[in-house]
């Protein structure tokens, strides 16, 4: 962690009020922590008052993709996540928080995602290792505000063993090659969402956990 990322979070004085959606499944906590260490108040909740009035939504998710859309909708949060993206607030996916935007996963056939991004989770090609458990880097394939300060080709820390195929691909913010060409980060609108996590990646995620949190800033000025 670089010396520069953790002043920010310590020192910053407009800390953003970000909801991360607590629907009970896995370790949710990481990306809360990531996030508040980069100088954000986010909030591990299923307060859907809290989850309104925030400044910004993250929908982390680890395990099944099955497993993860149940559960958020027994939490009685998909409603909120809709409501979160219809509002133009940044709105921020991880991992399998990135696939649930999708329509539908191989993993779990008859269960529908949230379908705000068009397309289909599908497995890992044949002959390479499930899940892909490591580091790999990005091809950025477009300029964004949360790729802002980081190197060129940026390490980040993967795991996974599926992914997202897009069927609109100007959504795709950026891939990395795991046996075939994977989709590793999308943006639509308001949306950013990273198949890799950010919270987990070192310097180089922290960077983009506070070019989000910069980003929440600057709407929150705005208005």
């Amino acid at each position: 962690m670089t010396s520069s990322t953790s002043t920010s979070g310590a020192d910053r004085q407009d800390r953003p009020l970000i909801a991360v959606l607590d629907y009970g499944i896995g370790n949710l906590r990481s990306a809360q922590k990531g996030l508040q260490f980069v100088g954000a108040d986010a909030q591990l909740t299923s307060d859907k008052k809290l989850i309104a009035d925030a400044q910004a939504v993250v929908l982390p998710g680890v395990g099944n993709f099955g497993a993860c859309m149940t559960a958020l909708r027994q939490a009685g949060l998909e409603e909120s996540v809709h409501a979160a993206v219809a509002s133009n607030r940044p709105f921020l996916g991880i991992c399998v928080g990135m696939q649930m935007l999708f329509e539908s996963s191989e993993e779990s056939p008859g269960v529908k995602g949230l379908e705000i991004i068009k397309g289909e989770i599908k497995w890992l090609p044949a002959g390479v290792q499930r899940p892909q458990m490591q580091w790999n880097q990005l091809r950025i394939k477009k300029q964004d505000d949360l790729f802002a300060g980081l190197s060129e080709n940026p390490w980040m820390y993967f795991v996974h063993s599926l992914s997202a195929v897009a069927t609109d691909t100007s959504v795709v913010a950026a891939n990395c090659e795991y046996g075939t060409e994977l989709v590793a980060a999308v943006r639509l609108k308001n949306i950013f969402a990273t198949q890799f996590h950010p919270e987990k990646s070192a310097t180089e995620g922290l960077k983009i956990l506070e070019n989000f949190v910069d980003t929440c800033s600057a709407v929150a000025t705005s208005k």
